[in-house]
């Protein structure tokens, strides 16, 4: 009996250190986006949405070009990452035990673990000698690395969840393997591949530091992605790099809308888990 009632006090004491580890976790989480809240919600009205500019250090304006500027770089980040990442994930999650598989395992851990400042760095140099130096195209060439690792990992593993039956069977009534992969592994895997990239998408809409190396910035209102693009990120580190009290308004207003951004990316992430989950 004495046994029993030691094990369950240990098994409580256990209980409540997990409990105090896990609050001293998520803390600093809500600390963070307490402030962030209570010093950029007042900044927050129609002027500042739409209006077209801010200038920093100069009161009024809004960040509509930071925010188009925002959609235009992950839009095209997209557009060139999604392709090779799922391309990459299929041959990985087909090819297990093939040693290119190892190797370019290997590599995407790798470029996972990369500071992103070094792949600005990196696309900075490629376009050195290019008219695309500074622009919208370079700015989404280095977010798009930083998202194929993403997509990468969410394609194989939720192809590696995929019955082989399902290939199989496709293969057995006659159906060429590539339409195998395309037709039937590729739809049965929408749920994870769609969630990978929704988590790049996540990742990547709050960079700065690659896109001080090639978006550059624009203070003026700017589509054309030949030429450099501002962004939420870029904007925030300009108007705390002024340093006025009308530009840290602005920071703050700015970083209240990333955050809110991001997290209904994040909760979009969770619906399509959870409407999708992959069930066999």
């Amino acid at each position: 009996m004495a046994n029993i009632k030691i094990r369950l006090l240990k098994n409580k004491i256990f209980e409540i250190v997990i409990f105090v580890f896990s609050m001293l976790i998520i803390l600093p989480l809500f600390l963070i986006v307490f402030t962030i809240i209570q010093k950029g919600i007042i900044m927050i009205n129609f002027e500042f949405l739409f209006a077209e500019k801010i200038i920093p250090g100069i009161k009024g304006g809004g960040i509509l070009r930071d925010i188009i500027g925002s959609v235009i770089l992950i839009f095209f980040a997209t557009i060139f990452s999604v392709p090779v990442g799922i391309f990459i994930g299929v041959y990985l999650a087909e090819n297990p035990k093939s040693k290119i598989t190892f190797f370019v395992q290997w590599c995407i851990e790798i470029l996972q673990g990369i500071p992103s400042i070094i792949l600005g760095l990196v696309v900075y140099l490629w376009l050195y000698k290019t008219p695309l130096k500074f622009t919208s195209l370079s700015g989404s060439l280095a977010l798009a690395i930083m998202m194929i690792p993403v997509i990468t990992k969410s394609t194989e593993e939720t192809i590696k969840l995929i019955p082989h039956s399902f290939k199989e069977a496709a293969i057995a009534l006659g159906v060429p393997y590539y339409k195998a992969i395309l037709k039937v592994i590729l739809p049965a895997s929408m749920s994870g591949i769609v969630t990978g990239i929704l988590l790049g998408i996540a990742r990547i809409f709050g960079e700065t530091a690659p896109l001080l190396l090639t978006a550059f910035g624009n203070m003026n209102f700017n589509i054309n992605i030949f030429r450099p693009i501002n962004s939420l990120p870029y904007i925030i580190y300009k108007s705390w790099e002024y340093g006025t009290p009308d530009s840290l308004n602005v920071a703050w207003g700015a970083s209240f809308v990333l955050i809110l951004i991001i997290l209904i990316i994040n909760i979009i992430t969770k619906m399509v888990i959870k409407k999708w989950k992959i069930q066999f």
